[in-house]
């Protein structure tokens, strides 16, 4: 009797411990790790165009905060080239396993109009993870341009002709769009000069290279306070509250130049819900941390509204904005490719 109970004690034992391996093993599948883990090393975030500009300081503030509530590093990788459409392209191709994400302006709207071979769709390669900011444009000019306000800018444009220069940050930037919004609206034949990015297109302007400069507030602010640029009006509808004195281009007469940078955040098809969900949350709370906040105010950012912090929120405008740019490019006649 005593052998038969030792052995039962004994296969009990050998039950026990088979099913602690089971429930173990359960725990420790790759589906459940990968769900109770993420984030479990560093994301990328991935920026179009280089660092130090507009997008790249938006992505910067936007990171740092966010990686503390994912405990996590949020790296900014830089992949500049061909108006955004090589960092697009790349994020589109990259492994969709919630570690790579693209944070985009307009670009993402316009690359369809001015690349009629793109290698990617932007409205069916990705998923969506919700816009960020709106950040206003700037009309400014070299310091010792002889046109004093707006007025006397058009008069001098319809004077000077194409001898007056309108320089961009390259073929798909936004101060390229708008500066094709601004040639519509003025009928004026502006000389356009492309720069690798918007530190050499400022410094053309500082420099006194180029004429005019139509770029983010995240750039421009610093100049325009310090009087190094002339400004002759911002592109929104109404006045900007990091300026509030100055003028917008529509209420000095200048109809259809009306546009906001706009930056949302893009994941690659196939990306784990759980993923976005959680690289979205951790966005929303950067956008109310108060440093981050008083960054975005410094540099002339608006948080978008809560409606759009959404995939649906962003989905829905990127279609949108894709619709309506797509014939101002054509009327432009200029294409990337």
């Amino acid at each position: 009797m005593k052998t038969n109970l030792i052995r039962h004690l004994a296969n009990g034992r050998s039950r026990l411990r088979a099913s602690a391996v089971l429930l173990v093993a359960a725990f420790c599948s790759p589906a459940v790790l990968a769900q109770a883990a993420y984030p479990n090393k560093p994301i990328t975030l991935v920026v179009p165009f280089s660092a130090g500009g507009p997008t790249d300081l938006v992505a910067r503030t936007l990171g740092a905060a966010m990686s503390r509530t994912l405990n996590q590093p949020v790296l900014i990788e830089n992949k500049t080239g061909a108006g955004g459409t090589i960092a697009a392209n790349y994020t589109a191709k990259s492994k969709p396993d919630g570690y790579t994400f693209l944070i985009h302006h307009n670009g993402m709207a316009t690359a369809p109009a001015l690349y009629r071979k793109l290698s990617y769709n932007p409205l069916t390669d990705f998923d969506y993870v919700s816009q960020v900011i709106d950040v206003p444009m700037t009309l400014i000019g070299r310091k010792d341009l002889p046109a004093k306000d707006f007025n006397e800018l058009r008069a001098y444009l319809k004077a000077n002709g194409d001898k007056v220069t309108l320089a961009h940050a390259g073929l798909g930037a936004v101060s390229h769009l708008c500066g094709m919004l601004f040639r519509q609206a003025t009928g004026a034949n502006l000389t356009t000069v492309p720069y690798q990015g918007t530190g050499p297109a400022m410094n053309a302007l500082l420099g006194g290279q180029v004429d005019l400069l139509c770029d983010q507030t995240t750039s421009t602010t610093q100049y325009i306070k310090a009087g190094s640029v002339k400004l002759y009006g911002v592109t929104t509808t109404a006045r900007i509250k990091s300026m509030p004195d100055a003028p917008t281009l529509s209420e000095q007469g200048l109809k259809g130049s009306e546009i906001v940078v706009w930056h949302g955040i893009y994941a690659p098809k196939g990306t784990p819900k759980e993923a976005i969900d959680k690289f979205g949350a951790a966005l929303r709370s950067a956008l109310v941390d108060p440093a981050v906040a008083k960054r975005l105010d410094e540099l002339g950012a608006v948080v978008v509204t809560e409606s759009k912090q959404t995939p649906v929120g962003l989905q829905t405008w990127l279609a949108q904005e894709t619709t309506r740019y797509a014939p101002v490019i054509k009327a432009a006649g200029q294409f990337a490719d």
